[in-house]
Order: C-alpha cells, then sequence, then structure tokens
C-alpha cells in the first residue's frame, strides 16, 4: 500500500506530466476498446441463431472456358435431391426466394415490407424467438410470420394470431406466428415477412415452372447439419449431385458455413480465399498499434525524466533499497497510471459509442458484465506492466554513486532507445495516414468511373402489387408525361444499380457450340434507353419507328468485344433459342460493383410483367414538386399500394458504404494515433527545454536569434520524422498494394503521396514542437540564470 502512496505522490507533483500520460493512454485503451466490441460483433454475427454452428448454405461452383465462377443461386430440384438422396447427413433443407418488397394491406394500413418465400423449415433452422404462434406455421400456405414491430403496426395491441392480410393487393393470407425482430448481426436482418413457399408456387406460374429447370438457378438453398455430421465428408458426397442432371457444363456443389456468411465471404477457384475478414485484421493491428503508441509515450517521458528521478534512486539505493524494490516503486506508478486511464478510457468509450455506432453504422453496447471488467482489468494491469517496464528497469539500473555527483547516465547510445521509440510511433502514424488517404483515392476513383448513362434524376418505383405489375404500360408512361413532373419512362427486369439474371444459353456465328459463357439478360421497354439515358456507340437504340424491334437486342460493348464480327449491328444471335437482331451496341453501364468488369450484358425488347419501373424526373422541376406531380399517378393505377421508391444516386451510392466505413475508421484512427504520438512529443519537448533553459540562457546572452534556438530545438525531431517516412514507406506501400489488389480496377500509387504524408506529419511535429521551442527561445535570459 505505501508503494501506492508514494506513487500517488509522485504522480500528483508532477501534474503535466501525469495529465499527458493518463489522456494518451485513456485515449488508446478507449480506442482498443472500441475496436474490441466492432471485432467482437463481427466475430459473433449470426450467433443469434442457436443453431448457427450446424446451418449452411449451398454453393454453386460453374466452369466455363476455364473460368470458375462461385454463386448462390441455386436451381428449385436441387433441394428435393439433397432431402431424399441424403437423409442422414440433413436434419432439414429450406428454399428460400430472395427478399422482396410487398405491400401488406389491413384495413385502411398500407405498408411496404420486406419478405421472403420460404420453405417451412427455414424458420426452425433459423430460431426465430417466436412471441406468439406457430413455428411450422409455414405448412399451411395460407399462412405467413412476421416480426413484432410489423405485427404492432399492422394491428396494435391486439392479439394477431389468426387474423388476415393482403399481400400485394391480390394474395389473402393470415397471420401464423409472430417473431422477435431479428437484429443486425443477422444475416437475416430486416425481413419482415417469412412467406409460405407453396403459396408462391401457386400464385406465381413461372415459379411453379422452374420447378423441374435445372438450368434456372436463382434460388437460394440452405441446411441444418445432422448433430456430428462431417463438413467435409458431406461435401465429397453432394458435389456433383447437380451435374447428374446438366446435358453441358460443369457443376460443382459444395456447403458454405454460416459461421464463415459474414467474414468469408470472397471465393476463388472455387474455394473461400477470404473477405471482411481483412478487415478484423487491420483493425485489431491498427487498436493494438494505438495502444501501442500511448505506451511508447509513458515510456520515452519516464525515461526522459530520468535526470530528475536519478538522484532520486541514488539515494534510495544509498539508504540500502535494492533493485528489486525501485522496480516494484515504478511498477506500481505505472499500475496507478494505469488504473487512472482505465476509468477515464471507459468514460471515454462510453461518451463516444454513440458516435462511433453511427460512423460504423451497428448498434454496439458496452456490456458491464464480470466478463468485461475481468477483461478490462486484466487488459490494464497488462498495459502497465507493459507501459512500465522500460522505465523501471532502465532506472532501477543507475550506479547511485555516479548519480549522486551529478553524472547522468549518458552515452553515445543513451537516446538510442528514446529516439526509436518516437520512430516506431511516427512510422506508424505516417503509415497509417497514407493508407487512409489510399483508401479515400480507391473510393473517389470509383466514384468518378464513368457509368454509362446518366444516374442523375432518375428514380426507381417499387411495383409490390398486382395492379403495378400489370399495369398498361403505355397508359402509365402517357399519364406520368401529362404531369410534366416526368420526361419518360421505362420498364425493365432489373433495376439499373442489381445484378442481371445470367443466362449461358446465347450462340453466335464462330462460338464453340459446347462453350457456356454467361450473359446478362435484361428486359427492357422501347423507352428504357433515352430514359437511362444510355450512351449509342454503334447502330441505333429501339425504336417505335420500327415494327420489326421485336425480340431484337441490344449489345453493351463488353458483349460485342467478347462476340467479335458477330456481335455488331445487323448481326443475328440466338438467346434462348429464339433468333434476335442486334440493333446497337451501347457504352458499357456499371451495374454491379464499380471496381469490377464490367460483364457482358443483352439488352431484349419485350413487354410484360417486369418488376423494374424507372422514372426520370424532368430537369426544370424541383425534386419535391416532382414527386407531388407523380403521386396522384400512381395513386390512381395502384390505389391499393404506397408510393415508394428510390433514388438511383442513393442505390449507387450505397456501392461505396463498405469502402467509406472503412476510410472514415481509418481517418479517425490516423487522427488519433498522429494526436497521441504528438502528445508525447509535446511532453518531450517541454522537458527537453526545461533540461536546456541554461544553455538556451546562455546562448541567447551570446547573440543567438529566436529562429536560431528554434532550429536547436527541432532539429532532432525533424531528423526522426524524415527516418520514420523512410521506413513507413516500403511498409505502407506493400499493405496497400495488397489492398488495392482486391479490385480489378484501382488507383496507381504515386510517389507524391507518401511525399505528401511525410510533409503533413513534419508539419504536425513542427508545430507541435515550436510551442515549446519559441517559449523557451523568448524566455529572458537573466531569469534562466539567475541561479548560477
Amino acid at each position: 500500500m505505501q508503494l501506492f502512496k508514494i506513487a500517488f505522490r509522485n504522480l500528483f507533483n508532477n501534474k503535466g506530466y501525469s495529465a499527458i500520460n493518463i489522456i494518451g493512454l485513456a485515449t488508446g485503451m478507449a480506442v482498443t476498446l472500441l475496436i474490441g466490441l466492432w471485432i467482437w460483433d463481427e466475430l459473433s454475427f449470426n450467433h443469434v441463431h442457436s443453431r448457427h454452428a450446424h446451418i449452411a448454405q449451398v454453393m454453386d461452383v460453374q466452369t466455363i472456358n476455364g473460368d470458375v465462377n462461385t454463386s448462390e443461386a441455386i436451381a428449385i430440384p436441387l433441394a428435393a435431391t439433397l432431402r431424399n438422396d441424403f437423409p442422414g447427413d440433413f436434419k432439414h433443407v429450406a428454399l428460400l426466394f430472395p427478399n422482396f418488397v410487398h405491400a401488406v394491406t389491413v384495413g385502411d394500413h398500407k405498408l411496404s415490407q420486406s419478405g421472403v418465400w420460404v420453405q417451412p423449415d427455414l424458420p426452425a433452422m433459423l430460431s426465430l424467438k417466436m412471441i406468439s404462434g406457430k413455428q411450422d406455421a409455414l405448412k399451411d400456405p395460407s399462412s405467413a410470420l412476421i416480426t413484432r414491430s410489423l405485427a404492432n403496426a399492422l394491428f396494435g395491441n391486439t392479439d394477431p394470431i389468426g387474423k388476415g392480410f393482403k399481400l400485394d393487393n391480390r394474395t389473402d393470407l393470415q397471420v401464423g406466428g409472430v417473431f422477435e425482430d431479428l437484429p443486425q448481426s443477422s444475416s437475416f436482418y430486416g425481413t419482415q415477412l417469412f412467406l409460405a413457399w407453396d403459396k408462391a408456387l401457386s400464385t406465381l406460374p413461372w415459379m411453379k415452372e422452374a420447378e423441374q429447370q435445372w438450368d434456372n438457378r436463382y434460388w437460394k438453398l440452405y441446411v441444418e447439419l445432422n448433430e456430428h455430421a462431417d463438413l467435409d465428408k458431406i461435401n465429397a458426397k453432394i458435389k456433383n449431385a447437380a451435374q447428374l442432371h446438366l446435358k453441358t457444363g460443369t457443376e460443382t456443389l459444395f456447403l458454405h458455413p454460416m459461421d464463415q456468411w459474414r467474414l468469408y465471404n470472397e471465393f476463388k477457384n472455387g474455394k473461400v480465399t477470404g473477405g471482411r475478414v481483412r478487415l478484423i485484421w487491420l483493425f485489431g493491428i491498427i487498436g493494438a498499434l494505438v495502444l501501442l503508441l500511448a505506451c511508447i509515450n509513458f515510456m520515452n517521458l519516464a525515461t526522459a525524466r530520468s535526470a530528475k528521478r536519478s538522484k532520486e534512486v541514488g539515494v534510495r539505493k544509498t539508504i540500502g533499497a535494492t533493485r528489486l524494490q525501485l522496480i516494484w516503486q515504478f511498477m506500481a506508478e505505472s499500475l496507478l497510471l494505469s488504473a487512472l486511464s482505465l476509468v477515464g478510457a471507459m468514460a471515454l468509450a462510453a461518451g463516444l459509442l454513440p458516435a462511433f455506432n453511427r460512423l460504423t453504422e451497428k448498434q454496439l453496447s458496452i456490456p458491464f458484465s464480470p466478463v468485461l471488467w475481468s477483461t478490462m482489468i486484466g487488459f490494464a494491469l497488462l498495459t502497465g506492466l507493459l507501459a512500465g517496464s522500460y522505465p523501471a528497469f532502465y532506472l532501477s539500473s543507475f550506479r547511485p554513486v555516479k548519480v549522486l555527483k551529478g553524472q547522468q547516465p549518458r552515452g553515445r547510445f543513451s537516446l538510442l532507445p528514446r529516439n526509436t521509440l518516437i520512430v516506431v510511433q511516427f512510422s506508424a502514424s505516417i503509415a497509417l495516414m497514407i493508407g487512409t488517404v489510399v483508401i479515400y483515392q480507391q473510393i473517389q476513383y470509383g466514384k468518378n468511373r464513368p457509368v454509362g448513362y446518366n444516374r442523375h434524376g432518375l428514380i426507381m418505383v417499387t411495383m409490390s402489387t398486382g395492379e403495378m405489375y400489370g399495369a398498361p404500360y403505355n397508359a402509365l408512361r402517357n399519364a406520368l408525361l401529362a404531369t410534366g413532373a416526368v420526361a419518360d419512362m421505362a420498364k425493365s427486369d432489373m433495376p439499373s444499380t442489381s445484378s442481371p439474371v445470367y443466362n449461358t444459353n446465347v450462340q453466335w456465328k464462330g462460338k464453340v457450340l459446347q462453350e457456356e459463357i454467361p450473359f446478362g439478360v435484361i428486359g427492357v421497354t422501347h423507352d428504357y434507353g433515352h430514359t437511362m439515358g444510355w450512351q449509342i456507340k454503334e447502330g441505333r437504340d429501339f425504336s417505335r419507328a420500327y415494327p420489326t424491334d421485336t425480340g431484337t437486342v441490344v449489345l453493351n460493348e463488353a458483349a460485342a468485344r467478347l462476340m467479335g464480327d458477330a456481335g455488331a449491328p445487323g448481326e443475328l444471335i440466338q438467346l434462348d433459342g429464339r433468333s434476335c437482331r442486334i440493333t446497337g451496341i451501347v457504352k458499357d453501364m456499371i451495374m454491379e460493383s464499380p471496381y469490377a468488369p464490367v460483364q457482358p450484358t443483352i439488352f431484349q425488347l419485350r413487354y410484360g410483367m417486369m418488376n423494374a419501373l424507372t422514372v426520370r424526373i424532368n430537369p426544370q422541376l424541383p425534386m419535391r414538386q416532382a414527386l407531388a406531380g407523380m403521386a396522384p399517378v400512381f395513386k390512381q393505377f395502384n390505389p391499393e399500394g404506397p408510393f415508394d421508391y428510390t433514388f438511383t444516386d442513393d442505390a449507387y451510392a450505397q456501392k461505396f458504404s463498405d469502402e467509406e466505413r472503412i476510410a472514415r475508421l481509418a481517418a479517425v484512427f490516423a487522427v488519433l494515433a498522429i494526436f497521441i504520438s504528438c502528445l508525447g512529443v509535446w511532453g518531450l519537448a517541454a522537458f527537453m527545454a526545461e533540461q536546456r533553459t541554461k544553455e538556451i540562457g546562455i546562448r541567447k546572452v551570446l547573440g543567438a536569434s529566436v529562429s536560431s534556438v528554434w532550429m536547436l530545438l527541432s532539429k532532432d525531431y525533424v531528423r526522426l520524422v524524415l527516418l520514420s517516412l523512410l521506413l513507413a514507406t516500403p511498409i505502407a506501400y506493400y499493405g496497400m498494394h495488397s489492398w488495392l489488389k482486391n479490385y480489378p480496377y484501382h488507383i496507381t500509387l504515386s510517389g507524391w503521396l507518401f511525399a505528401g504524408a511525410g510533409t503533413a506529419t513534419l508539419a504536425v511535429t513542427l508545430l507541435t514542437v515550436s510551442y515549446q521551442s519559441v517559449k523557451a527561445a523568448l524566455m529572458n535570459p537573466v531569469k534562466s540564470l539567475a541561479t548560477e
């Protein structure tokens, strides 16, 4: 106890030194705590489902012309094959029709909600927390499972079980069960409705037809393994389950465990190659670096203060103190400082958590549990021991005879440990700064890449009801144009920001018949090109002036390049066995990732039940006025459905959300790293200026100027920053070069980037040091020399 009393007295007597260390360590600990919460949330993703360790998704691997493509799109018949042929391996097998927005109506309540058509086993597989009703209610095709929030919105506080609602204004269903809303940490987050698969088969004829089609891959398939099942053995069993039913091409299957969906979602040659797990490593390293920088500050300031503490060490040793006792004394100071920093870190983390949640788009919280407190206390002890180890062993090694004579333990390499730590600090800070700038530049590169159409002023309207699907196209378009709010309108199979459905049944003159090359195929109306603002490179757009255009196609540049001379305007291709004439070639439109190559795509002119309606707003009108003008028209054609729309700009911006979150986090951590580094340098500069007060006074008496004194105190830090830049440059280059390789389209690293990061760090450092340097240089030499 006496050790901590002395430690507290020493810290209190050196308030400035203590404040710098506590602020630095508290910041480092708070950052590490927040990053730890984020990493834990990522690692525990999908653990809300109690059977997560036994659930897997069936993945499809196709080899086409040597290119291996891994997809989650599965043919419907595969589910029955796995269920019937491998009963000893699977406890549950369930198909899922991907999320769509559905119109849900109860009386005057009309809501647009995300829902999926699923086979009855899926709710049990996901261990949905039922509030009322039955988990297996989907065995009845007329029943649906809905979330608590949707139940409250539709039925208020009354019991919803057995009550009816209308889906998409054409299908009558009843509530069979209510389950707790799934959290953000679930892959099924946001799904408000689970709808019976058999109802979809009875109401969607094209889906009924797909039950026997092995080459129609669009659905997702999930399985739950039996207890003690061996995943590798099951993969070997089911590998060729689909291949047996195909006439051409090569197709294999494998199971992707639920525990890997979040972090291991990238594939190459049919195998998992990584994914978001890189972010776990990235931010884990950043958290460790930030904490290390804070510990380095403590070590540097403690060793720099050795001149003041050396006589104390000499006196203590003279009166009988052992080196071990001194080590424990300095460790006690370090542990006390670490404990105070822990309190500050917890308060800082709690205060910053709302902003951190907004930054990461998560719902993290600090669980004040015994496990957390035990972890944090252990963490503080480890930090205290790490931060105090070097000063304790260094200071306790002083020889009392020398220090009591005023001989400081100096030598040729006496400053080497301190300077080494400073270089480590600034190398880490510069590397983080470079990484932040590279990520930002890559995002801007993707945003500025030509998209092949004019996305400004475009909105995508949700067509969730039967009225909208079957609305007379020309009547709807003419009514919208008559409002003056709309410049044009078109329908298509897919929104412009979504991946198209791929089709391998495409033939052209000169193609090897056995080749299965996937083409994106999108059905569009005449006005699609004009509405989108796509750019014709060769030939012409679809036109009502040519009655023979029915069934014709427009290719994008990628498709035309692939077909060669056979992809020119006027040539014929075979699409699903039907001859289609090419009318034109358009500039590649970016519909998927802005960093990936554009896939060969065919735009086919056709009309019918298409679920994407795109509207170009009149550029002469304010957006709010235009939307108000459109709303009555949609109310006329879709009286039972809400007028829901999405701005194409916003949907396109979502493609950058992950990279932008990384950039924001990296920027914050880089700023904090530089802040902690400069905090330490500020403390060191203040101490060095104090130690050289008399030297500065003598120099000023002899005629030294303020600028020369400033240069004297600053030049050492300039050298250290330049050395840090030399060390950080190859590390940052290797790290960011490896990161950029994940993007087929990426920026080129420039030498100016590294020079700019070094210059910025040097400027911040000089600014930090200059305050203390100028302050010392302006001191009256009479006062500084008065004690002599």
